[in-house]
C-alpha cells in the first residue's frame, strides 16, 4: 500500500509518496508558482532520474493531476497504478477549536474547514483545493487531514487565552493556536525515546527553527505552551517575520506611514524578521555577512538568538523539571552558531553545551546528542519528519485504529524505530567525518 502526503501551500504543492508495507519514501516532490503563468514541477526518486518541468497550473487540481501523473510514469514514476495508493494525508494550517487531533475527510470537515478560513486567509482556501482536487481524481480513497495546530491544543486557557475583550475570543476565536505541531509532536516522541523514559514522564523544550520558527514547552508529554499564536507571525525573531512585538507600533506606523490594515499585515508578515533588519532571510547568508563585519547582519542574529533564548528559558521555568532541549527544522538541524548563541549563558541553569560536539552536528541522517556530560539538560538535535507523522495518523484514520497521540502508538515512539534512508545516509556521512560517530544520542539508530 502506498501514501500519498501533500502539503498544499497558496501557490505550492509539496508531496511525499510513502510505501507502508516496506517503510520507505519512494519519491519527494514539489510544484511551485500555481496560478501564476507557468508552474514548475520537481520530482527526485531513489533510482530514478530526477524530474524537472515548466508547465501550466492554474488552480491546484492541474498541478495534482500532473503529480499523481508522475508518480506512476514509466520513467520517473514509483508506483504502477494509482490503485496501490491506499489513502492521502494532508497537511493543513489551521484546525481552530473544531478540530483537535486529525480526522478523516468527508463533506461536514470541509464546510468546518471552510469556516475556518479567516484564521487563515492565505493557506486555508489553498489546503482545501487541495482536498478536494484529490476527492475529485482518486474517488473512494481515504483523505486525512492533519492540522499544524491540533498539537498544541492541550495547552490550558491561561496560557491560551490573551488579555484581551473576552468577546473577541467568544464571537471571534481569538487565541492562541501554535504551528508546526506535526513537528513539535514528532520531536517530542524522538526525545522520549532518546532520554528512555515513557513520554508521559517527559518534559522537553522544542524549538523549531527555520525560516518560520516556533518554541514549545512539553510537559508529561503535552503541550502546555508554544510561541506562536493566533498565526504563526507570534513568536521568534524569523526570516521575515516580526515576532513578538508592541501592538501599538501598528496604528503608530498606520497613521505615519499611511499603511492599510492589509499593508501591514504584509510588512509584518513578509518584510520584517532577519529581512527587516538586515535584508536577508537565509541563516547561512545572515553569518557569512556577520563574519565579515556586516554589523546589520550581526544584530539580526543577535536578536534571533536572543529571542530563542528568552523563549528556552521562560519554558524551562514552566516545566521546572526539564530532560532535554531539542533543536530542529533547517536551521535547528544545521545552524551551530545560532545553536551556541541560544543556549549561551545558560550554565547556571544546568544547560552546558558542548561546543566540539555542537560543531559536528551538521547532518539530517542522524540524532545528536550536543551537551557536555556535566550538563543536567540534555540539549539534542533531532531531525523532524513531519511527513512521517501525517502518514501514520492517514494510515490509522482509514483502517479505525487512530487516538490522540498520547494513546496512539507512533512507529517512531518506539526504541526498535530505524529510519532506514537516513541511517544508511549517516554510515556514508560517518564514513566522510568518523567523528560523527560519537555524538549520536544513545538510544538513536546507528
Amino acid at each position: 500500500m502506498v501514501i500519498l502526503v501533500l502539503n498544499c501551500g497558496s501557490s505550492s504543492a509539496k508531496y511525499q509518496v510513502y510505501d507502508w508495507d516496506h517503510k520507505k519514501v519512494l519519491s519527494v516532490g514539489v510544484v511551485e508558482r500555481i496560478g501564476l503563468e507557468y508552474s514548475t514541477i520537481e520530482q527526485k526518486s531513489p533510482n530514478r532520474p530526477t524530474y524537472n518541468a515548466r508547465f501550466s497550473s492554474p488552480t491546484h487540481k492541474e498541478a495534482i493531476e500532473l503529480v499523481l501523473k508522475m508518480i506512476c510514469d514509466e520513467t520517473y514514476g514509483v508506483v504502477k497504478d494509482l490503485k496501490e495508493i491506499g489513502a492521502v494525508g494532508h497537511r493543513v494550517l489551521h484546525g481552530g477549536e473544531v478540530f483537535k487531533q486529525s480526522a478523516l475527510v468527508d463533506e461536514d470537515t470541509i464546510n468546518k474547514l471552510k469556516e475556518l478560513i479567516p484564521l487563515g486567509p492565505l493557506h486555508m482556501p489553498a489546503n482545501i483545493m487541495g482536498i478536494e482536487a484529490v476527492m475529485s481524481l482518486l474517488p473512494g480513497v481515504p483523505n486525512a487531514i492533519v492540522m499544524d495546530t491540533a498539537f498544541h491544543q492541550t495547552m490550558s486557557q491561561e496560557a491560551f487565552m490573551y488579555a484581551l475583550p473576552k468577546e473577541w475570543y467568544t464571537s471571534y476565536n481569538v487565541r492562541r493556536y501554535g504551528f508546526h505541531g506535526t513537528s513539535h509532536l514528532y520531536c517530542s516522541k524522538r526525545a522520549s525515546v532518546l532520554l528512555g523514559k515513557s513520554p508521559k514522564k517527559t518534559n522537553v523544550v522544542i524549538a523549531h527553527i527555520g525560516n518560520g520558527a516556533s518554541v514549545s514547552a512539553v510537559k508529561n508529554g503535552v503541550c502546555i505552551d508554544t510561541s506562536m499564536g493566533l498565526t504563526p507571525l507570534e513568536g521568534l525573531v524569523m526570516g521575515t517575520r516580526s515576532g513578538d512585538m508592541d501592538p501599538a507600533i501598528m496604528p503608530y506606523i498606520m497613521e505615519h506611514v499611511g499603511l492599510s490594515a492589509k499593508e501591514m499585515d504584509t510588512a509584518l508578515n513578509k518584510k520584517s524578521g532577519l529581512f527587516g533588519i538586515c535584508g536577508l532571510t537565509d541563516r547561512r547568508d545572515v553569518e557569512e555577512a556577520k563574519n565579515k563585519g556586516n554589523k546589520d547582519a550581526e544584530l539580526a542574529f543577535n536578536m534571533e538568538a536572543r529571542r530563542i533564548k528568552k523563549y528556552i528559558g521562560s519554558y524551562m521555568f514552566l516545566l521546572g523539571k526539564v530532560d532535554a532541549i531539542v533543536f530542529t527544522a533547517g536551521v535547528g538541524e544545521f545552524g551551530v552558531g545560532i545553536r551556541e548563541a541560544a543556549l549561551s549563558g545558560l550554565e547556571e541553569f544546568g544547560v552546558i553545551l558542548d561546543k566540539k560536539a555542537n560543531a559536528l552536528a551538521r547532518s539530517r541522517n542522524g540524532e545528536f546528542e550536543i551537551s557536555s556530560p556535566k550538563s543536567k539538560v540534555k540539549v539534542y538535535v533531532i531531525p523532524t519528519d513531519e511527513e512521517l507523522v501525517i502518514t501514520e495518523d492517514a494510515v490509522a484514520l482509514m483502517k479505525g485504529t487512530y487516538n490522540n497521540h498520547m494513546e496512539f502508538k507512533y512507529s517512531f515512539a518506539s526504541k526498535k524505530y530505524v529510519n532506514k534512508a537516513r541511517a544508511a545516509n549517516l554510515k556514508k556521512d560517518i564514513e566522510k567525518n568518523p567523528a560523527l560517530k560519537k555524538i549520536i544520542a544513545e538510544n538513536s539508530w546507528k
